[in-house]
């Protein structure tokens, strides 16, 4: 096989492998078929789980490790990365790690109870290590509260009718009747706060964090109602006393609405979280020289275009007319609508039906293997364009040797 450059750019599979796992385990598989390959592997992040991890390690940064509140009160241990970029101290940190889905055990999954409180403490950590700007990821949720219990760590208070303190996790959405603030870390004031978030992710209405993500998280259709009549009792009480209409604001669901607590509560500022990953990453001047994009995602479905890495990538692979694979856990609904939006295949690592457990175990293996398919697939590509290519060039031998004759 002739020289191809290949650059394997995907996310990470949820409870399973790391982005950096998915990335080691396609490069294996792209080895076995072709070993002439040349392989840039870029795992990627979108402000969940690996979002701090990746930037440190990108810019040179440090991490620090931390205790604080898991999403269902245990105790778990997190961490900051401290940058230094410009002049300016910024602290990263991503939700995920104080309140992420995978700290939540499968019997424990309910978002009317679940608490983004830890989150509240990683700020407060940051601001302790003297950071001049906080960057906050938001991904992987397990929690629906609004950015509630975040905002109730580092001082803010939600208060019922009666005056008293607000349940933690969604139900407490339900209960809000007001909201104090002068409690705040004094230090918010003079720290800015950036947010990079899915921008398509909102509050409130059918598209509301309730409805489409509550599911994922273990809400069941009644907690689902219960959820969505809370986010809207919350926005109606942020406009109230702040001022602000968070309801369908883009970035206002991220993480369970957590994007509307940091804006509205801490006033935080939403960003496309591509747009700040990339100032770290590599991938648009790899993409410039790369014959093939290979991604990948947990679930490649409807939802996919709509701020997923695979959709993300393939838009910047377009400029170069590239074509786009992706190698997905599992192919969900309208997942053909993804053909729209530049991606060229998709293709399930599962070859046959197998219990959940199985595949998440075998993901490494079953990642390089259908890596390693998709590879032998092109290759008869190639050989068939090279075929094709001969035959043509015969004909033209014929017809220039008739021509002479």
């Amino acid at each position: 096989m002739s020289y191809l450059k290949v650059v394997i750019a995907p996310s990470g599979f949820k409870e399973s492998l790391s982005a950096e796992e998915v990335a080691a385990a396609i490069a294996q598989g792209i080895r076995t078929a072709c070993p002439t390959a040349d392989i840039v592997t870029l795992p990627l992040v979108d402000g969940g789980e690996g979002f701090t991890k990746t930037l440190v390690q990108c810019a040179g940064g440090t991490l620090h490790p931390c205790t604080v509140t898991g999403p269902v009160g245990q105790t778990v241990t997190a961490y900051v990365g401290i940058l230094e970029r410009n002049g300016t101290r910024t602290a990263v940190l991503e939700m995920a790690a104080a309140a992420g889905l995978r700290l939540v055990p499968r019997s424990e999954r309910n978002p009317l109870v679940t608490t983004t409180y830890g989150v509240g403490e990683l700020i407060r950590y940051a601001l302790d290590l003297g950071a001049e700007r906080i960057l906050v990821g938001c991904g992987d949720s397990g929690t629906n509260d609004g950015g509630m219990g975040m905002a109730e760590a580092l001082g803010a208070r939600f208060l019922r009718a009666d005056g008293e303190p607000v349940s933690r996790g969604g139900q407490g959405l339900i209960e809000i009747d007001r909201i104090d603030l002068s409690g705040l870390d004094p230090r918010l004031k003079t720290v800015k706060i950036d947010v990079a978030c899915n921008m398509h992710n909102v509050l409130c209405g059918e598209r509301g964090v309730a409805r489409v993500f509550g599911p994922q998280k273990g809400a069941t259709p009644e907690q689902v109602a219960m959820l969505e009549q809370g986010v809207e009792r919350y926005a109606s009480v942020i406009q109230r006393d702040i001022g602000l209409d968070v309801r369908l604001s883009p970035g206002s669901g991220a993480s369970g609405g957590l994007g509307a607590g940091l804006h509205a509560l801490l006033g935080a500022t939403l960003h496309n979280r591509y747009a700040i990953v990339m100032q770290y990453l590599d991938l648009d001047r790899q993409l410039a020289s790369a014959d093939l994009v290979i991604t990948a995602e947990g679930t490649i479905d409807g939802q996919t275009p709509y701020g997923k890495i695979p959709a993300e990538v393939a838009r910047r692979a377009q400029r170069y007319g590239i074509p786009v694979v992706v190698l997905a856990g599992a192919i969900g609904a309208d997942a053909d609508a993804n053909y729209q939006y530049g991606i060229t295949a998709f293709q399930s690592i599962v070859r046959g039906p197998c219990p959940l457990e199985d595949a998440i175990r075998d993901a490494d293996a079953l990642t390089a293997a259908c890596a390693e398919g998709v590879m032998r697939l092109i290759q008869i590509g190639q050989k068939l364009a090279n075929r094709q290519y001969l035959l043509g060039q015969r004909k033209r031998e014929r017809m220039q040797t008739t021509l002479v004759l």
